[in-house]
């Protein structure tokens, strides 16, 4: 488990983590998510006591990190795959960290198998492809066999069937009991993943809720309706409180009532319906409408929309 009270960060006079409170239970993958600047990386680091909190305190397993005897068995770290000697291969890398807790060597030569590293576990690291660096941060995370595991953009690089590997894997060690918490840009990934999000932005805490409630919130009650008769039926739903949107000559989004009442209306008005679909949310849409006022690093010309300002408050709102 890891518990995060007040957890502050400051430099200088920039706040990067603004007395940030969050648990991440075991049993569960946790995403961890937030625009660039929104401290991720920075709470990731105080973690495992990398940066020294400003105030407040994290604890990993009921300790502070640097109170664990052997902290590779209690918590395995993904946060930067390229912080490893070039020089050394994939298999002295991890033999030297194993030294360090006495881990066997044949523990080293289970992570390797684990992760696909056999046919170059013998080479130089500073050889390797973003993907199998990747790998090799994994299996130096998963050496200790910890209770928690801290992954930062973990699949960053890899193919797909890498990709699917660590889903599989993370979801793995989660049924154990183990605590999870990724940290990933890949909303796709992500949704398929996490059964959890604590989402940051500008410091704070904006999200901490299950992902199926997290899209919940943002959906916005829409139905695409096909019909020969787009015109006809869209006079039905002429009101303040509905939006009707014509997307092609038949096709018809209308947000504000259920497919259950347009389906009722059209059989009352005697209009056939070729198609009558609800549209749910996807995570990134979201997770776009949740920080859409908590991006600090924003692409230029994007137009400031007051009504997106309104729905990323009203969905924070209702995700706390």
């Amino acid at each position: 488990m890891i518990q995060a009270q007040s957890l502050t960060k400051r430099y200088g006079s920039k706040t990067a983590v603004d007395a940030v409170d969050f648990t991440v239970q075991p049993g569960r993958v946790t995403g961890f998510l937030g625009p660039n600047g929104a401290g991720k990386s920075t709470t990731m680091r105080m973690i495992v006591g990398l940066d020294r909190p400003s105030h407040g305190s994290v604890t990993v397993n009921g300790k502070q990190y640097r109170e664990h005897k052997a902290p590779l068995r209690e918590v395995g770290v993904l946060l930067d795959a390229k912080a490893i000697h070039t020089g050394r291969s994939a298999y002295n890398h991890l033999l030297a960290m194993a030294a360090t807790h006495s881990i066997p060597a044949s523990r080293v030569k289970e992570v390797i198998e684990l992760t696909g590293l056999e046919s170059v576990a013998r080479k130089r690291v500073g050889g390797f492809s973003l993907g199998m660096g990747q790998r090799l941060g994994i299996a130096a995370a998963l050496l200790g066999d910890p209770a928690t595991l801290i992954l930062d953009e973990p699949v960053n690089g890899l193919d797909p069937e890498g990709v699917q590997w660590v889903r599989q894997l993370v979801r793995h060690l989660a049924s154990e009991g183990r605590t999870i918490m990724l940290s990933s840009h890949l909303m796709s990934e992500m949704a398929v993943t996490a059964d959890h999000l604590i989402v940051l932005g500008r410091g704070r805490v904006i999200a901490d809720a299950p992902v199926a409630d997290l899209i919940g919130a943002a959906n916005r009650n829409t139905v695409r309706v096909r019909t020969p008769y787009a015109p006809e039926l869209a006079a039905l739903f002429q009101s303040a409180d509905i939006t009707v949107t014509r997307t092609d000559a038949d096709l018809l989004e209308i947000v504000g009532v259920s497919a259950a009442e347009i389906g009722n209306q059209a059989a009352r008005a005697g209009i056939a319906l070729h198609e009558l679909t609800p549209i749910s949310a996807s995570l990134e849409e979201a997770y776009m409408a949740l920080t859409q006022n908590d991006v600090e690093y924003r692409t230029g010309g994007t137009p400031d929309d007051p009504a997106a300002e309104h729905t990323a408050a009203d969905l924070q709102e209702s995700v706390r």
